[in-house]
């Protein structure tokens, strides 16, 4: 007698269904997103017009871009100020999500985030230099410092972090705190003794913005992006491997101290990136990578592109409400996130004091 349909049916993984939904969802919602906000502004553009525009410089020769039907003012609102700020501040949120859930499991700890690693931190020393020494308000020398304030921050983590020759993971978080104080001072100590005019610079670029972004700014938050996604991708089951622990992940073969220390290099280099370019936002490395994994489960597999797409939507959505909420004033990127990420980050630490006292059972 054949087998039945349902004897021969394989069980999927828990979360499978929901991530098979989530990610055209999410797709779908980032590309909204992304239109609301290029076409919302002072001066007034349709979603159509700016859809139009969009398109009209990504496939030349479309006829509306010289028949009149658009001005030379539209076209420089949308394509020049409000797509490079939306793609920026998706590119920052997909960047973080995926950097926070790599370097949860890198050190085994579901509240962990990528400025734990003080990266965020050097960044704001590296930019608050190049105010403070007066060498200008250019946005270039202003991310260039930063990039190298936060490859300095993360050499200086990565020495202090090993241990025999490996990387251990409570080293790595209490190196991260420690170095994160220590330039946190830093950056106070030359915020309070340059001149007054280069406070609201720094000011605003320690709490996070992407008001600036251009399209050539483009360029290094978005190789850096898709680097390390196709890294992570790729290691997705050793990372799965070493959640279970690093005694099982080497009775697998793996090589974990390799593939801790790549890891860190990765989340570290893609943090900088976007850090360089966007100032200091923080949460969005806890909040949605945990969120991707209540929903979908810990298998990177899923929850990596689920985390990265929630990312973009998340900090696409928060930048068009930074400025339209208080217009014409902007909310700094920073602000709005840290009043999302402050409650649900203290939700999490009773729900894990919680669990472990057996409190939810």
């Amino acid at each position: 007698m054949p087998p039945s349909r349902t004897e021969t049916r394989q069980p999927s993984l828990p979360g499978t269904k929901a991530a098979t939904v989530l990610v055209p969802v999410l797709s779908v919602a980032l590309l909204g997103v992304l239109l609301i906000s290029v076409s919302i502004g002072a001066i007034s553009v349709s979603a159509l017009d700016a859809l139009k525009i969009v398109t009209g410089h990504l496939l030349p020769g479309m006829p509306w871009m010289s028949d009149g039907s658009l001005t030379t003012m539209q076209d420089n609102a949308v394509w020049q100020f409000r797509l490079p700020r939306a793609a920026l501040a998706a590119l920052t949120g997909a960047s973080l999500a995926l950097a926070g859930a790599l370097i949860q499991a890198v050190v085994h700890n579901p509240l962990a985030e990528p400025y734990i690693l003080g990266v965020s931190a050097g960044a704001g020393v590296g930019a608050v230099s190049f105010i403070v020494l007066g060498l200008g308000i250019s946005a270039l020398g202003i991310s260039a410092s930063a990039f190298a304030g936060a490859m300095i921050a993360t050499a200086a983590v990565y020495l202090l972090a090993r241990k025999a020759g490996r990387i251990a993971p409570q080293r790595l978080i209490l190196a991260g705190v420690a170095l994160g104080a220590l330039f946190s001072a830093i950056t106070s100590y030359l915020t309070i003794s340059t001149d007054a005019q280069n406070v609201y610079s720094i000011m605003f670029f320690l709490l996070g913005s992407v008001s600036a972004a251009t399209m050539p700014q483009l360029l290094l938050p978005a190789l850096a992006l898709l680097t390390v996604a196709a890294f992570a991708m790729t290691h997705a089951r050793q990372l799965n491997a070493l959640l279970a622990g690093d005694d099982a992940a080497r009775a697998l073969g793996i090589d974990v101290n390799r593939l801790r220390t790549t890891t860190l290099i990765a989340t570290a280099l893609l943090t900088g990136a976007v850090v360089a370019v966007s100032g200091g936002i923080g949460f969005v490395g806890l909040v949605v990578p945990h969120v991707a994994r209540i929903i979908v489960g810990s298998d990177h597999r899923r929850m990596l592109p689920v985390a990265l797409l929630g990312g973009a939507v998340f900090l696409a959505t928060c930048d068009l409400l930074a400025r339209t909420l208080a217009a014409p004033s902007e909310i700094p990127l920073g602000v709005l996130t840290a009043l999302v990420g402050a409650p649900f980050f203290l939700w999490l630490l009773r729900r894990e004091r919680a669990d472990r006292m057996g409190m939810n059972r």
